[in-house]
């Protein structure tokens, strides 16, 4: 008997938090690199006046540009994905994706050696390749986790942020000091990509009763309490009775101002703790690692804890939350408060929120995928819509504040504007949450048909 059939969805679990990783490592190596591009001496030119300047160092406005230009491939791209989610499967669509990041990745430095607008048109490309993550979380979980195991899954798939976060700023730190430079780290993530890709096109299939590799006692683990609708892989989805529900924008609400705080600190906690913190390259990269190192196994551990029965589900979505988005956004506030000079409880504090946000697998992501059942791809494929303009409202919020990358009093205003509606947030997530499937589950395509028959005999 072959272990591995009976727990292939482990398998499947994993590798897409591999993939998701991929993806996500791949646009944010930037975000590192930025410190020690902008000293590389191949960079140095003179312009015809006789200025000097470095073609890598790019000033606020084209940093933000560079963010922005992901954000508006991640919005332009998630419509077209997410239908193709629903049309194909995740197999084909999301490797394509992949290898897409792949490719703009291993390009990045000779589009930056080129200038800014190739730069901008590659990161474009890894935009539309981001697309494809949230909705991939959603097909993952609706074809292949057990209701039992909602939580766990979710909180496996969505540890590609930190998982990211870890070995990209480590690795990248190492490879910018390294003799290879900061083009190396691209080149190696982008080669990381087309491994872990081909590996996800032979193992993964949408259908797990399709799969050989799947015996017929993890089928059965996987489908137990499970209603037709949400076994059949059906393109039908009723876009406008989910997106009206209460309960689901709320959700919405929550990973919006949640993700756009989790998208200012992964982007912009680099420059933060080399120039305001004073910390060397080397140092921001570690420490970056370290400070985030925490958030996976605060996501597992709530994600495991949340398919726990010690309280009911509405007490534990409450509980997560609470955490994940109300606690984490006064923290996120008190950021501003601690003086320069106590740079490492700063670090700390970092560290703080990063882990409470770990726990939002229990809280309103758990809420999304309960509420809308079989139709949960397309719930959390709106959330990565919720991410896209997230990607804007980061930047915009720094663009508004800071002028000065050094100045602490202006990326404090930062930190208590995000933090506060993270607060609010969580206040409003408290009536809606539930555990209950809505009324558009119950929304088919043969529920719709049989509603136009009994009109036509009327």
């Amino acid at each position: 008997m072959n272990p591995v059939k009976h727990r292939f969805r482990y398998i499947v679990v994993f590798l897409g938090l591999a993939c998701l990783t991929s993806i996500l490592s791949n646009y944010i190596i930037i975000n590192f690199t930025f410190i020690c591009m902008k000293d590389d001496p191949t960079g140095i030119e003179t312009t015809e006046n006789g200025t000097i300047y470095n073609r890598y160092d790019y000033s606020v406005a084209e940093k933000s540009a560079i963010v922005w230009a992901v954000a508006i491939g991640t919005i332009l791209g998630t419509g077209p994905i997410n239908y193709s989610y629903v049309r194909f499967g995740a197999r084909i669509p999301f490797f394509i994706a992949g290898i897409v990041s792949a490719f703009a990745t291993v390009l990045t430095p000779y589009g930056a050696y080129l200038g800014l607008p190739y730069l901008l048109a590659l990161r474009f490309a890894q935009g539309l390749a981001y697309s494809a993550d949230f909705a991939a979380i959603g097909i993952v979980c609706v074809r292949w986790a057990p209701l039992a195991q909602t939580g766990l899954f979710i909180s496996i798939l969505t540890s590609f942020s930190p998982a990211a976060t870890v070995m990209t700023n480590a690795a990248s730190g190492w490879l910018c000091k390294s003799s290879y430079g900061w083009q190396s780290a691209f080149y190696v993530h982008a080669a990381a990509g087309f491994i872990i890709f081909a590996a996800w096109l032979y193992f993964y299939n949408d259908d797990p009763q399709l799969n050989q590799k799947v015996s017929a006692k993890e089928l059965t683990t996987i489908q137990k309490d499970k209603t037709k609708a949400h076994i059949e892989r059906d393109s039908f989805v009723p876009y406008w009775e989910i997106c009206k529900n209460r309960v689901i924008l709320t959700v919405w609400i929550n990973s919006f101002f949640e993700m756009t705080t989790l998208i200012l600190l992964l982007t912009y906690s680099p420059i933060y703790f080399r120039k305001v913190l004073d910390f060397s390259v080397v140092e921001t990269g570690m420490l970056i690692s370290l400070s985030a190192v925490a958030h996976m196994p605060a996501k597992l551990l709530s994600g495991w804890l949340s398919d726990r029965q010690f309280l009911s589900e509405r007490v534990r979505m409450w509980f997560f939350n609470t955490s994940s988005v109300g606690l984490a956004g006064f923290m996120c506030v008190s950021l501003a408060y601690i003086p320069v000079s106590w740079k490492y409880t700063s670090v700390i504090m970092f560290s703080i929120v990063y882990t409470l946000m770990g726990t939002n697998c229990g809280g309103f992501y758990k809420c999304g995928t309960f509420a809308s059942r079989q139709y949960a791809h397309f719930v959390l494929a709106m959330i990565q819509f919720m991410k896209c303009i997230a990607l804007f409202a980061a930047p915009a919020t720094v663009a508004i504040f800071v002028s000065d990358e050094s100045s602490h009093t202006q990326w404090g205003h930062v930190y208590i504007l995000n933090g506060l509606l993270m607060f609010i947030a969580n206040i409003l997530f408290f009536p809606m949450a539930t555990d209950k499937p809505q009324s558009f589950t119950f929304v088919t395509r043969e529920t719709i048909e049989e509603e136009k028959k009994k009109h036509q005999f009327a």
